[in-house]
């Protein structure tokens, strides 16, 4: 069996059109869906970037991993000193691939750009691609595709290549032009929408967008495909049209990678995954161009299995709850490995190859690096708590219908009390049996509050009076006394 893995990183789901996207951003994908599987609710764990990826590897939640912080105590894998031997970290999932007898090659300069080194054991080579995530993907795909001209036509092999073009800056070369000139924007954001992300704050709201909330100026620098603010519907359009070009052109990298197999006449004994990291908040939450929040946009990502004898279905969708390691431990099961009694993730292997659905009733998903929440997923719900705001205007806890509301338009926390018990009970009972599981008592939330927050909004960091500042030069003088509130209240 061989395995290729694509990693488009920060790619929500529904802005490819297999997912219902009424733009044309992903005809590769969408034919790869047509053959195999699509999930329609996988989520990972823990987001963003860092956090996702330990969860995946390690297969275990962030709670009991320790990794859940992109900065501080909370940005590390937790080994335990009693168990740490000559080597650790076997049963990661590239060991296991390992083990299984797979050959695992990675593309990608992941390990590099968040100092996560063991986001490289198992793996027999790396490739490294040198821009710690800044390149475009003419510069990731000749590697990939040199390894495959090499050493595609053996058996056994798990190649991952990881494409960065959906991410800030949005960077598609200039001679991809704008396919999307002609096809509106997404019908849900509307100018009452837009004045909601405006007249607020926060990183990543209408006026600071993109992350660099302290000098709006830097994102738009980078590219003249991002607006410096959206102040307007047209500003909107121009941004969203950024980051479709870059799934577009992500998407036509995978379109390259699917006629190598062909050409190199493996294509039908290769599976293909796509799947990504996290997704991207573009207005949610009043969050344009990041993975902010714990929600069904940040944590929801894409999953697409295309198996070349068909094992699962062609064409089907999958609708049960999933997390991302939920795939991992059902592809070891399929490779002939027992899933690891220290991971978190649940094999849902026989249920795949029957053809049919087998998820969990809930999930827990949490982002502790841009601000700290948990949230529960449950039937259509999504109940947010929120720990720490990340410098945003947030409260305690948000109830979302996201089925009906997928955009979380409408917050049904104040209206249905008895829902939002139910999920802070199943929370509740989920933080016991996951700490009762973990390797040390202390929920790393508490070390990420302990130092003052999230890496990116810390309350002790100069950039959380740079932000009161700002906001006071931009006539939000009232939000700089909210946010020094909430810090008083923190203490």
């Amino acid at each position: 069996m061989r395995i290729l893995y694509i990693d488009i990183d920060t790619l929500r789901p529904d802005h490819l059109g297999c997912y219902g996207y009424h733009r044309g951003t992903s005809p590769n994908i969408n034919r790869l869906a047509s053959e195999g599987v699509r999930f329609e609710n996988c989520y990972v764990s823990d987001s963003p970037c860092l956090p996702s990826r330990a969860a995946l590897y390690s297969g275990q939640c962030g709670i009991r991993n320790g990794a859940i912080n992109h900065g501080g105590v909370a940005a590390d894998l937790y080994l335990d000193p009693a168990e740490r031997g000559f080597r650790t970290l076997g049963s990661n999932f590239t060991a296991q691939l390992r083990q299984a007898g797979l050959y695992p090659v990675s593309v990608s300069p992941f390990g590099e750009r968040h100092s996560s080194f063991w986001f490289y054991n198992g793996f027999r080579e790396m490739y490294n691609t040198g821009k710690g995530g800044m390149e475009s993907a003419e510069e990731v795909l000749p590697v990939a595709l040199d390894w495959l001209d090499r050493r595609g036509g053996e058996d056994n092999w798990y190649l991952h290549v990881n494409l960065w073009d959906p991410h800030t800056p949005y960077r598609a070369p200039a001679e991809v032009g704008n396919p999307f000139a002609n096809d509106p924007p997404p019908a849900w954001m509307t100018e009452e929408v837009r004045r909601r992300t405006w007249d607020t704050y926060g990183p990543g709201c209408g006026q600071e967008p993109g992350g660099c909330y302290t000098d709006p100026d830097a994102m738009a620098k980078w590219h003249d495909r991002m607006p410096r603010q959206i102040d307007s519907m047209a500003s909107y359009r121009k941004w969203i049209d950024g980051y479709d070009c870059g799934i577009f052109y992500a998407d036509q990298q995978v379109g390259r990678l699917r006629d190598k197999l062909a050409e190199l006449g493996v294509l039908d004994d290769t599976m293909i995954v796509v799947s990504s990291d996290h997704g991207e908040n573009q207005g949610e939450l009043s969050v344009y161009g990041d993975h902010q929040t714990a929600d069904h946009i940040t944590n929801r990502v894409p999953l697409i299995v295309r198996h070349p004898q068909g094992v699962g279905g062609r064409g089907r969708v999958d609708r049960a709850l999933h997390y991302q390691f939920d795939w991992a431990a059902t592809l070891l099961q399929m490779l002939g490995r027992q899933v690891p009694p220290s991971w978190d993730g649940v094999s849902f292997c026989d249920a795949f190859r029957q053809e049919r659905e087998s998820g969990r009733d809930y999930l827990v998903v949490s982002n502790c690096a841009w601000a700290c929440q948990r949230s529960v997923r449950w039937e259509d719900y999504l109940l947010i708590r929120t720990y720490h705001s990340g410098f945003k205007n947030y409260p305690e806890l948000m109830l979302f219908d996201v089925a009906a509301d997928p955009h979380e338009l409408d917050d049904l926390a104040p209206k249905e009390p008895e829902r939002v018990a139910e999920g802070i009970a199943k929370l509740e009972r989920w933080t016991t049996d996951e700490l009762n599981r973990s390797p040390r008592p202390v929920d790393p939330l508490r070390l990420v509050l302990s130092e003052g927050g999230p890496f990116h909004a810390r309350y002790p960091d100069p950039k959380f009076e740079e932000y009161k500042q700002r906001l006071r030069e931009t006539g939000r003088e009232a939000f700089a006394e909210d946010l020094e509130q909430r810090r008083a209240q923190s203490r």
